[in-house]
């Protein structure tokens, strides 16, 4: 998504520099991960911010609001949504046996399969859970969302593809009078329970 928080890259304030080029196999090279951490880093914070983050989306051919991103996130342990700090970004590539943006280009979907194992995902939706309750963009949606799974009886657990879904349903509808919301649309049936449920509330 194009927001304000899109880094212009003319800017020589922003500019970001070629990425280091380097092979994920091999010796990992905390010198190669930092000059790709500093390429995206905001240096009044030392952080890697949402501008940043737009900026490293945007070369890795991916929107900033795709779950991958928060895939990342996770591999990372970032504690803040939004801002990858270096230690965490040290600790994501090292894990990843990444040191380059074209080898990061390749992880993106080895993460999806490693996050579909059952022990894995179990890891990641406690961690997309908690990202989403800490600093949230979306606190209403997530308080909504919790509220109506302690309501319902139909689900014991979410899969990751009700998870995957529920955020994509924060990032498209409009809360909390979900007036773009079409039940025609290929949401899964939970999503339609919680919309049902939402707007029973609200009658």
């Amino acid at each position: 998504m194009a927001t304000i928080f899109q880094r212009s890259t003319t800017n020589n304030a922003f500019h970001v520099p070629n990425r280091c080029v380097g092979q994920r196999e091999g010796v990992e090279s905390v010198d190669l991960i930092d000059r790709l951490f500093d390429s995206y880093a905001n240096p009044s914070l030392g952080l890697i911010d949402p501008e940043g983050i737009q900026v490293l989306c945007s070369d890795l051919g991916v929107n900033h609001t795709d779950v991958g991103v928060l895939m990342l996130a996770w591999k990372m342990k970032a504690k803040k949504q939004g801002y990858f700090s270096r230690d965490e970004w040290q600790t994501g590539l090292k894990a990843m046996k990444v040191n380059s943006l074209d080898t990061l280009k390749e992880v993106l979907p080895e993460l999806e399969r490693e996050v579909m194992t059952p022990r894995t995902f179990l890891d990641f939706y406690t961690y997309a859970f908690q990202s989403c309750l800490i600093g949230s963009r979306f606190p209403a949606q997530v308080e909504s969302m919790t509220e109506y799974l302690k309501f319902q009886t139909d689900y014991r657990m979410l899969t990751q593809d009700q998870w995957v879904n529920f955020y994509h349903f924060f990032c498209e509808i409009s809360f909390p009078d979900l007036q773009n919301f079409d039940s025609k649309d290929a949401w899964p049936v939970i999503i339609d329970d919680f919309v049902e449920w939402l707007r029973g509330k609200q009658s």
